[in-house]
């Protein structure tokens, strides 16, 4: 399972022209799930994003996380990230799991999350979707579990 974190100002999906969900200060997760991904990556990822200090106290230093702020999480499933660039110039996407399955376990990092009392958003499972993102800093981690 693969994680591009980003801190935001405010983000928002947009499916057929209308805003489908949006956020205002937290994190935008790009999400995305490999073949060989369990319930127990999404427990670990879900309370990793929670915990996660990248938003700074008043010294200026990353301390605080998407809770100790009062912010809200953005996920958006992208299968993308999971492709394979090492052969050739086209991505392989070989290493995704199934589309069938990656979404159950989609859904699931989502109510994992839920249960530590942070907003979530989404977006729409397998939907092509305008993301647009107002980052702050900008600040982008890549996670991997």
């Amino acid at each position: 399972m693969k994680a591009v974190i980003q801190r935001v100002k405010s983000a928002s999906v947009t499916i057929e022209g209308k805003v489908y969900s949006q956020i205002k200060e937290g994190c935008l997760v790009l999400l995305g799930i490999d073949k060989a991904d369990k319930t127990e990556n999404a427990d670990k990822i879900a309370e990793k994003l929670v915990n996660l200090r990248i938003f700074e106290d008043d010294k200026g230093k990353m301390s605080k996380s998407v809770k100790d702020i009062d912010g809200e999480l953005l996920v958006v499933s992208q299968f993308t990230i999971c492709a394979d660039l090492k052969k050739g110039n086209r991505p392989s996407f070989d290493n995704a799991m199934q589309p069938d399955e990656a979404e159950k376990l989609y859904e699931y990092t989502v109510e994992q999350i839920k249960k530590f009392d942070v907003p979530v958003e989404t977006g729409v499972f397998g939907a092509h979707m305008e993301v647009k993102l107002l980052n702050n800093g900008p600040v982008t981690f890549v996670l991997e579990r």
